[in-house]
């Protein structure tokens, strides 16, 4: 009798590039089951087949359980898997990344390593964050110092726009209760935004530590691309929320932000904005595209070349190569 442990996994080709998916599917309060090569999300309403190798990143929300076949099969296919809090506003653990490139890991690495490169891609973090603003000449104590008069400006701003009082912001970690209310929401927007940059940067491959703005913590890439989203969608909705009350503002910026992220897409925007900076929107960075390169393995060689993988490079001469297998699966 054939088992799902017994079932040959599916190659590359067989599979549906990255850049054809739905880029995130939400589910909550449901069974995830396997029927055939699909998934199933059953609930109250009854049952939901899903095809897995349509599904870029599957994000599991309050509530769920998911079977071992279920996470089986999404594996064979390619899919992605996060644990995360209600539509994706916290992130808890993640599977196997979205895909199997090292294209995006590498271009972070290459673009991190190197000093220019790292300052030209915190420039153009600063030039999504405020596009009517040319950053180019500045050094990093110039972009932290603009970029920290133009969070002030929108806290001001926001306080006009809604009548909510300012006094400055007032955080003390450990202690979330200290803030005033609209200091509660902004610390409350901005954990929900870590949650969504954590859970798109881990689907993508790409590593929580290495930042280009920040440095030096396990998640200084996600403070990056968090902040690529404050001014536009965080501080707004937070000091909109203060000026409806003072009760429960946590609760009630976790939830506005949550449908506000859904609104508008921002899972997909933060996809986009990653690979336009790590990969460049014209792709001159050499890298080959994430989405085409699964399972293409090499070897590094001198002077920056790739030469074939699977091969013996011992010394022979040609008629005496001889291949190995590249084990892919596991």
């Amino acid at each position: 009798m054939t088992t799902v442990s017994q079932r040959g996994a599916l190659s590359p080709r067989e599979l549906t590039r990255a850049s054809e998916r739905v880029s995130f599917i939400y589910l909550e309060r449901c069974t995830v089951h396997r029927d055939a090569n699909a998934i199933t999300a059953t609930d109250a309403d009854g049952v939901t087949h899903l095809p897995s190798a349509t599904i870029g990143t599957l994000l599991l929300g309050p509530g769920t359980r998911v079977t071992h076949q279920a996470m089986s099969v999404l594996g064979e296919t390619g899919a992605a898997v996060a644990w995360v809090g209600e539509q994706g506003v916290r992130y808890y653990a993640g599977g196997r990344a979205l895909t199997r490139s090292a294209a995006l890991a590498e271009a972070q690495a290459l673009q991190w390593a190197n000093n220019r490169s790292r300052l030209a891609v915190a420039r153009a973090m600063y030039q999504l964050r405020f596009p009517d603003e040319d950053p180019a000449g500045l050094t990093r104590r110039e972009l932290l110092g603009h970029e920290g008069d133009r969070v002030k400006k929108c806290y001001r701003a926001e306080a006009a726009r809604t009548g909510v009082p300012w006094h400055g912001r007032k955080y003390v970690p450990g202690d979330f209760s200290a803030g005033d209310a609209v200091n509660q929401a902004i610390t409350a927007a901005a954990q929900c935004m870590y949650g969504i940059a954590h859970a798109v940067v881990t689907s993508l491959g790409c590593s929580p530590a290495l930042g280009f703005v920040h440095s030096g913590h396990e998640l200084s890439f996600v403070l990056d691309i968090a902040d690529l989203y404050k001014t536009s969608l965080a501080i707004p909705l937070a000091f909109e929320v203060a000026a409806e009350g003072e009760e429960d503002v946590a609760s009630r910026t976790r939830r506005a932000l949550r449908d506000r992220i859904h609104e508008t897409s921002l899972l997909d925007r933060c996809v986009s904005d990653i690979k336009q900076l790590l990969l460049g929107t014209d792709g001159d960075t050499g890298t080959a595209d994430p989405d085409g390169a699964w399972d293409i393995v090499t070897l590094q060689s001198d002077r920056g070349t790739r030469v074939a993988a699977g091969r013996n490079y011992g010394d022979s001469t040609p008629e005496e190569d001889c291949y190995e297998e590249v084990a892919l699966t596991w």
